[in-house]
């Protein structure tokens, strides 16, 4: 089950949340002053946060900025018995991600703690899809696998030099546009080489030999007078 942090110094108040927290399942760690806050995540690793405002050493509003300045993205639930409009306007403008005002009814507190979660978890699940996106290029049916530094065409393990790969990457990832021999020369080598070198049509060859030759697809392209893109000729 999930692990909450509980940050509250009203002892009546911790043990009913602890108590009633733990009967649910949970896992739950106490902590009464503002100013552990911090550290008590970095330790714990909890799933969420349950935030007092009023608290010794800092208040629960200050602890929520630096949980967000240190770029924590658990999500924070204020526990506040200030009901007043501009309070839950200032904890939400901290960082917080709901409002609790009290006294509250425990089967709403257990709503929020779930509905935060199930966000969280879908914010997760979003961001690792776009990491799995982000470390593999894909063009018709070629591969780039950006952690293994692998090329597939098809079925077929394409070996690759570390310049060919860069230049590879370079056009995978702007299928369509076109790159000048100068742009790839200061991209992939850098601005040492000789603008004169005809090393960037060298490894273009290589990559067609590599990629292209006796398929029916060309996925590389010269566009005369201008230099090299990659298309898969889908409009």
């Amino acid at each position: 089950m999930p692990h909450l942090l509980v940050v509250e110094d009203d002892r009546r108040v911790s043990d009913f949340l602890n108590r009633g927290l733990r009967a649910e399942g949970y896992q739950v760690t106490v902590v009464e002053r503002g100013d552990l806050v911090q550290k008590s995540v970095e330790q714990t690793e909890p799933d969420l946060i349950l935030l007092d405002v009023m608290l010794p050493g800092i208040s629960g509003v200050e602890a929520c900025q630096r949980l967000r300045a240190a770029r924590c993205r658990k999500p924070v639930l204020m526990l506040t018995a200030m009901d007043a409009l501009e309070d839950k306007v200032a904890g939400l403008r901290c960082g917080a991600d709901d409002y609790l005002t009290k006294p509250f009814a425990f089967e709403e507190l257990l709503a929020r703690i779930e509905a935060l979660l199930r966000r969280a978890e879908q914010h997760s699940d979003d961001e690792a899809a776009t990491a799995a996106k982000q470390r593999q290029l894909s063009l018709a049916d070629l591969v780039l696998d950006l952690e293994r530094m692998q090329v597939r065409r098809g079925d077929q393990l394409v070996a690759m030099t570390a310049r060919e790969l860069a230049l590879l990457e370079l056009l995978m990832r702007h299928p369509g546009r076109v790159f000048s021999r100068e742009r790839i020369l200061n991209t992939v080598w850098g601005y040492s080489e000789d603008p004169l070198t005809n090393v960037v049509d060298v490894y273009i060859r290589r990559l067609r030999a590599k990629l292209d030759e006796g398929r029916e697809l060309a996925l590389i392209q010269t566009v005369r007078g201008l230099g090299y893109k990659m298309d898969n000729g889908v409009a």
